[in-house]
């Protein structure tokens, strides 16, 4: 097949492949983008396409690659490497918390607030604060998960209501 005559075929699959590209991107510009971009890949490509096989396929699957493509190459765009060392260091300065009451509370007055909900509110809460999961926590104290998150649930409210000042 020609090149010329390859062109008029591939033009001929551009309004299923727009149809796909919508789905893609839902966007009208970024799906012409694709489109356009799937029609030049195919027909620099040409070589590859095999006669006989399903060309239609062929193109999908080549305006889906692009998609991914384009995609990781946005995601590594907008992912933010630091690597600032002592970060530590960022946060020190002379600004105050905006929250004085937090400002002022000791960590005594932490454990009281803790120690004064009960056992039954404060064990899965503190487990949860160590970094135990809901169900870790359920399975641990062989209870319900429902009754794991409500009790963790109550034990924050009540710990805010006792550490406000």
């Amino acid at each position: 097949m020609s090149e010329q005559e390859f062109g008029s075929v591939l033009a001929s699959h551009s309004r299923p492949l727009m149809g796909f590209a919508m789905k893609l991107t839902k966007d009208y510009d970024d799906a012409n983008d694709l489109l356009q971009e799937t029609l030049i890949k195919a027909y620099r490509n040409q070589g590859k396409f095999q006669m006989g096989t399903n060309l239609s396929a062929w193109l999908h699957t080549i305006m889906k690659n692009s998609f991914i493509t384009q995609y990781q190459r946005m995601v590594r765009q907008k992912t933010f490497i630091d690597t600032t060392e002592d970060l530590h260091h960022l946060n020190i300065g002379t600004r105050r918390s905006p929250d004085d009451a937090i400002a002022k509370m000791s960590l005594e007055d932490l454990q009281n607030a803790v120690e004064s909900i009960g056992e039954r509110y404060s064990v899965p809460f503190m487990m949860y604060f160590r970094g135990f999961k809901y169900l870790e926590i359920a399975d641990r104290l062989q209870l319900p998960l429902g009754t794991v998150k409500n009790r963790i649930h109550l034990a924050r409210k009540m710990l805010q209501d006792r550490v406000s000042y």
